[in-house]
C-alpha cells in the first residue's frame, strides 16, 4: 500500500513540473507577443482620443505619464492620459484625450472594464462616449436626461453608477492634465 502511495505522490510531483515548466514556456513565448498587441492598442487609442495628431510622444511629468500629440507640421495638438478607477463591478481603465489650448475634451477610450454586459458595458458605446467629445473642461454632473448645459453627461439607462465613475475618472484625468500642463500648452 505505502509502495503505491509513493508512486502516485512521485507521479504527481511530475506531472506537476512538467506542467509547471509548460506553464513558463508558454508565458515567456507570448508575452512579447501581449506586449506588442497592449502598444498597437495603445498607440490606436491614442489616435482615436487626438484626432488631429499625426504623431505623439511619450513624456513623463510629475509621475505620470501622458502622449502628447503632434500635427504634421510638429505643433502639439492635444495630451491623452490614461486613467483608471473603480466601477460597478470593477476597475475601469479611461484614455482622455484633450486639447490644452481650447481646455476641452477631444475624446475618450475605454480601453479596460469590468462592467455588466448589456448595461455598465455600454460605457464604451459610441452614443455614450458622445458626451464627452468636445465638452469643456470643468466640474461634470451625470444626469438622468438629455443634457441641458455642456458640463451635463447623459447616463447611462439602467447604468446611472457605471456613467457616473466613467465621469469621475474623466474628470480626474482632466484635472491632472490641467494641473500638469497649465497653460504652457
Amino acid at each position: 500500500m505505502n509502495k503505491n502511495i509513493g508512486k502516485l505522490v512521485l507521479t504527481l510531483t511530475i506531472i506537476g513540473i512538467i506542467s509547471a515548466l509548460s506553464l513558463a514556456f508558454v508565458y515567456e513565448w507570448t508575452t512579447p507577443y501581449i506586449e506588442k498587441h497592449a502598444a498597437k492598442a495603445r498607440e490606436n487609442g491614442i489616435f482615436e482620443v487626438i484626432p488631429e495628431a499625426e504623431s505623439f510622444k511619450k513624456v513623463e511629468k510629475a509621475g505620470k505619464v501622458f502622449y502628447e500629440g503632434y500635427s504634421e507640421s510638429g505643433n502639439k495638438v492635444g495630451v491623452a492620459l490614461i486613467v483608471e478607477g473603480p466601477g460597478f463591478q470593477g476597475l475601469i481603465r479611461v484614455m482622455v484625450g484633450v486639447n490644452v489650448n481650447n481646455k476641452e475634451i477631444n475624446n475618450i477610450k475605454i480601453l479596460k472594464h469590468e462592467e455588466t454586459p448589456g448595461l455598465g458595458a455600454r460605457i464604451t458605446g459610441k452614443e455614450y462616449k458622445s458626451n464627452f467629445v468636445n465638452k469643456p473642461f470643468g466640474d461634470y454632473k451625470v444626469v438622468k436626461k438629455t443634457p441641458e448645459n455642456p458640463y451635463q453627461v447623459e447616463a447611462i439607462s439602467g447604468a446611472t453608477i457605471s456613467s457616473s465613475k466613467v465621469t469621475q475618472i474623466v474628470e480626474k484625468a482632466v484635472n491632472l492634465i490641467k494641473n500638469t500642463y497649465g497653460s504652457d500648452s
